[in-house]
């Protein structure tokens, strides 16, 4: 019986016995269509591996057609390949496919990179803007495309990051946000992106947070509600939004929760309620008739009731 050369359904087979044979060169015959999909290179022709530079890293397994290609059009397989020989990189930095460009300039020699910064492919700018020292890259901050600019955003440090409080895209805003000092935020606090603002909120130095207060969106005010000082907390306790009175409602010293007795919601009430019967010297709050109604009843002309005097302070002459 002839015994054939393995190919790749009986090779781990054959190595599994401990063959001491080698095992055969996979060609690309092996790979049908359904293994990995159509090959076609970016020009759109079919790619064949018996016309590229690289048999000899074929036949030690480094690179596969439709699966681990630089020829292939899909970035995909250009980044398998260039991850398995990461050494040819450099050669493909001037390549007329952006594709491999850009993937190249992952993992080529850095000193080999600035000329990338000025391609013509954002995609490649932004990989070179990616791996270059931050001396190198300050002008990115401006670049054309967004995606460069986020790039450099996201690599930037301190004053270098100031042009990007004016871009048109909040994404960079918010890119440099999360990067900027936070002596820096306060310019930023008004941003007209809310999810710039938040992350403002998130960051900024607490002495500079209880302007941030005053916010026209809830979601950034129930961030400052959570990193307010206590002493503070008292400035957002009728605030307009439910889940900003909820957060100063679980935060707030006891002896100020008063006013969220009376709270509209009556979770608000509730923890105001378990919060202040956790503390002895307060359970007259709770008594009926003490209260004092922070938010006015639907009825805007309807007298709020009045406190009574707390038998414990003492009466002025």
């Amino acid at each position: 019986m002839r015994h054939g050369v393995p190919g790749p359904a009986n090779l781990r087979a054959s190595l599994s016995i401990g063959s001491l044979a080698p095992p055969a060169v996979i060609a690309e015959d092996d790979f049908g269509p359904d293994d990995f999909g159509q090959a076609i290179d970016w020009k759109g022709s079919p790619v064949k591996c018996r016309e590229c530079d690289h048999q000899a890293i074929n036949a030690m397994g480094l690179c596969a057609k439709g699966k681990a290609c630089i020829r292939d059009r899909r970035a995909r397989r250009v980044e398998r390949f260039l991850q398995e020989n990461p050494g040819l990189a450099d050669q493909y930095l001037d390549h007329p496919y952006f594709e491999v460009r850009a993937g190249a300039a992952r993992h080529a020699n850095l000193f080999l990179l600035p000329p990338l910064l000025k391609d013509p492919e954002a995609e490649v700018r932004a990989m070179a803007t990616l791996r270059l020292p931050e001396e190198k890259i300050r002008k990115m901050i401006e670049d054309e495309d967004v995606d460069v600019r986020i790039a450099a955003a996201s690599r930037l440090q301190g004053r270098d990051l100031l042009p990007a409080m004016g871009d048109n895209e909040y994404m960079v805003r918010i890119t440099a946000v999360r990067r900027m000092p936070p002596e820096l935020l306060p310019l930023v606090r008004h941003d007209p992106d809310a999810e710039v603002r938040a992350w403002v909120a998130r960051r900024i130095d607490k002495p500079a947070l209880p302007d941030m207060g005053f916010d026209p969106d809830p979601s950034v005010r129930r961030i400052v509600a959570e990193r307010l000082p206590l002493p503070q907390l008292a400035m957002l306790i009728a605030d307009s939004d439910a889940g900003v009175r909820l957060i100063v409602a679980e935060r707030i010293a006891e002896e100020e929760l008063e006013p969220l007795l009376d709270d509209p919601e009556e979770p608000i009430r509730d923890i105001a309620r378990q919060r202040i019967g956790q503390v002895e010297s307060l359970h007259y709050l709770l008594e009926p008739g003490r209260r004092v109604v922070a938010f006015p009843a639907p009825d805007a002309d309807a007298e709020a009731p009045s406190r009574s005097p707390n038998p414990d302070e003492e009466t002025n002459p």
